[in-house]
This record gives C-alpha cells, structure tokens and sequence, in this order.
C-alpha cells in the first residue's frame, strides 16, 4: 500500500481543482486578459501543485522511506537516494 492511500481522495480532489485552474489560465489567454493576472493565476496553480508535491514527499517519507529504513539494508539505502533525489528537483522547481 503507498503512503497517500489513506489521503488518494483528498489528493485528486485537489488535482481536479489544479486541473480546474489551468483551464481557467488557458480562458484568460484565449481572452487577452491582462498579462499580470495571468501571471498572478500561474504562481497560485505553481504553488498549489508545489502543497499537493509537498504532501506526497511527506507521505513518502513517513511510509516508505520509514519502512525500509526498519527493514534496513540496502533497499533502505535506496529508498533515502530516492527521497533525496526527489528533494532535490522539488527544491529546483
């Protein structure tokens, strides 16, 4: 079972909202709306997605990461190259 399984509900339904957002930036435009309103709607979809990639992360590392680490060994070893690896293009986006 993966860690947001409990939060898959809560996850999509933010998703669709995200999802929701860009067509609303695809209106605008479409619409010749005003260059910083656009801009403005695009940062609250980035930082929107950034919460929902941030959650994941926590998720993971609370779960899987978590878990290897008990077992130990060198799947452990991977999983915490795997959630720093993750980390790392997060912090580059």
């Amino acid at each position: 079972m993966l860690g947001y399984t409990a939060d898959k509900d809560a996850y999509l339904k933010r998703l669709r909202r995200i999802e929701g957002q860009v067509r609303g930036l695809q209106r605008m435009v479409e619409n010749d709306e005003y260059c910083i309103d656009v801009l403005t709607q695009i940062s609250a979809a980035t930082k929107a997605l950034q919460a929902v990639s941030l959650g994941l992360l926590d998720e993971h590392l609370k779960h899987c990461v978590a878990q290897a680490v008990a077992e130990g060994g060198e799947v452990a070893e991977e999983k915490i190259a795997e959630a720093s690896a993750a980390i790392t293009r997060l912090v580059r986006s």
